[in-house]
């Protein structure tokens, strides 16, 4: 029988032992994952960097997909286990590309982490005139993981892990206007659209995954200090919110509240590998555990990233997950039954 967690139903803390002190190394003690293969996009910066080092470290074999080819060579020395390949996750045909090469190999695929994401961007489209956020943060998600389902559902056991936000709480999917043409543009509005649908699709690709062997997980990785998300934002925004100098320096006293990377990456390696996980999907999950149904209960203050969680329902209904799973078909052109 299929468990889902449609309108928030398993969003329950399990009680892991873990907290937002928790690194990615020690999430992933005592698991092995020899003979794994592992599929990391942005896995070359920030926390994806960190969670592809601690994948292959536990023994998984890790692809990581990168735009910037020379870049991601550069971060990812001295890494073992780890293979380079190029995608760019705004270009369709890039996406199809890569999974091509990847189907041809005859490899299953034990775990997808679907990392990349950006953010504070102005208003761009892709050729396609889709707004940027939503076609690079989700769209591009959707069809990654419609073209490499031959291969996840190969692995008779695999997870798929969207990198989401508590961003999501930005803003719920817009399905009038999702490309922001009849409306005026505000860059978080369309980064929370974003998440809003990550978390959607989460919930109904582990639905209809789990009679394949293939569950799904949406993370919030919690407010980190020290990745590239905000490169395009001006520095007097973050001036403005009290969390840089004049220089461009984090404040000492925001940092102490941030997370670091290791810290970061935890959530993710704990949903893509932890056994607490086995017969449970289409949770988000934040801190290493299950993350708090946000019903109104949980105060949120812009002075304390730690207030930064919860799952807004509106993120997790089956009426509008249905109905984005329709439209992201439309929008990218595949058919993805997901079976």
């Amino acid at each position: 029988m299929r468990q889902a967690n449609f309108q928030g139903a398993l969003q329950k803390a399990l009680r892991s032992g873990f907290d937002a002190t928790t690194t990615a190394t020690d999430v992933i003690k005592g698991i092995n994952l020899t003979g794994k293969i592992a599929i990391v996009t942005g896995g070359n910066a920030g926390i994806g960097l960190e969670t592809t080092r601690v994948l292959a470290a536990a023994g998984a074999h890790v692809i990581v997909p990168a735009r910037d080819v020379e870049k991601a060579k550069h971060n990812l020395q001295g890494i073992a286990n780890v293979e380079l390949e190029t995608m760019d996750l705004i270009d369709p045909a890039s996406i199809d590309a890569f999974a091509e090469r990847f189907l041809a190999s005859g490899r299953p695929l034990h775990l997808l982490i679907n990392n990349a994401g950006i953010m504070w961007v102005p208003l761009r489209r892709d050729h396609r005139g889709i707004e940027s956020q939503l076609a690079t943060n989700y769209l591009g998600q959707f069809q990654l993981v419609a073209r490499l389902w031959p291969a996840l559902k190969q692995a008779q056991g695999a997870r798929v892990v969207n990198v989401s936000s508590f961003g999501h709480q930005m803003a719920p999917f817009n399905f009038e206007d999702p490309n922001f043409e009849q409306r005026e543009y505000h860059t978080l509005e369309g980064y929370g659209q974003s998440k809003t649908a990550s978390n959607l699709f989460t919930v109904a690709l582990d639905q209809r995954g789990q009679a394949v062997g293939v569950r799904a997980y949406a993370v919030h990785p919690g407010s980190i200090n020290g990745t590239e998300l905000g490169r395009e934002a001006p520095l007097e925004l973050f001036q403005q919110m009290g969390f840089c100098d004049a220089q461009g320096n984090v404040l000492p006293e925001v940092a102490a509240k941030l997370k670091t990377v290791p810290q970061g990456a935890a959530t993710t390696v704990w949903c893509a590998t932890s056994p607490l996980l086995d017969t449970m999907g289409g949770v988000y999950c934040e801190d290493a555990d299950v993350a708090e149904l946000d019903e109104g209960q949980i105060e949120h203050r812009h002075d304390d990233p730690s207030t930064a969680r919860g799952v807004q329902p509106y993120s997790l209904d089956q009426t509008s997950a249905e109905r984005l799973w329709i439209l992201s078909e439309q929008l990218t052109g595949i058919t993805f039954p997901a079976n």
